[in-house]
């Protein structure tokens, strides 16, 4: 008789976010940005989460990332609660868990791309030399090798986010946060953000993409639509053809 195998515990989803709700208040009436959103995302997956301008769709992944605090609601990273992290604490859960990638690249004007690159990493108690040889290898592969001295002012708009991008990936963190990466750049931009995003997803990387753009959309395995701060629709790309229903609302958006 065959003993019977033992239950496989599943492992915890990278992030999970319950009923997370964030409400701005300024001169006006208060924006409701995120209103009670339940998120659940898997190692491995490539999430792009789109909607019209207003949406909520950055407030959330600032939620995400923890560039701001929830009114109410719970985030786990990797099976841990962060209710109770301080700034101090997230600071640390970004340098080694949480790449962002922004719209407008927020690179350090006065260090260049190489201090750009190492800096978390070195903040993060990696030593100069590996440091180094993480840039190095990031910048190669992201086309940017022999521009190590140059500062961000002198670099196009498309090489700045591929530096941002190198910045945030170089402490190989499990989860990558991109808010409207493309929004600033050109047709040319748009699609080389669109590539190395893909590649790095087929080596692994985890990704939550935050984007108006169908385009950059279309290259996420699942995709939520986002509207006035709620989950609309939450649709696999690949998988049982019932379920890709919800891409149309995607690609209308660029209509």
């Amino acid at each position: 008789m065959t003993p019977a195998s033992p239950h496989r515990i599943p492992p915890a989803p990278l992030l999970r976010a319950q009923g997370l709700v964030k409400t701005h208040h300024g001169a006006g009436a208060p924006a409701h940005a995120v209103r009670g959103v339940d998120l659940t995302v898997h190692r491995g997956e490539f999430v792009a989460v789109t909607g019209p301008s207003g949406a909520g769709k950055s407030t959330l992944l600032h939620l995400l990332g923890g560039l701001q605090r929830p009114d109410s609601g719970s985030l786990w990273l990797d099976g841990a609660p962060t209710d109770a992290y301080t700034e101090a604490r997230w600071a640390v859960a970004r340098r080694k868990h949480i790449g962002i990638v922004f719209q407008f690249f927020n690179l350090v004007s006065n260090l260049s791309v190489a201090d750009n690159v190492e800096l978390p990493a070195l903040l993060a108690g990696t030593t100069p030399k590996r440091a180094r040889a993480e840039r190095e290898a990031l910048l190669a592969e992201l086309g940017l090798a022999g521009k190590e001295r140059s500062m961000p002012g002198e670099l196009s708009g498309g090489e700045q986010q591929r530096v941002a991008l190198a910045r945030a990936l170089v402490n190989h963190p499990p989860l990558l946060l991109a808010d409207e990466p493309a929004g600033s750049l050109d047709s040319k931009g748009t699609r080389e953000v669109m590539r190395l995003l893909t590649g790095f997803h087929q080596r692994g990387q985890t990704i939550v993409l935050v984007t108006h753009d169908a385009r950059l959309a279309s290259a996420a395995d699942r995709v939520i639509s986002f509207f006035d701060g709620r989950i609309a629709d939450d649709a696999e790309l690949t998988g049982a053809p019932a379920r890709h229903a919800g891409i149309s609302a995607v690609l209308e958006l660029k209509g």
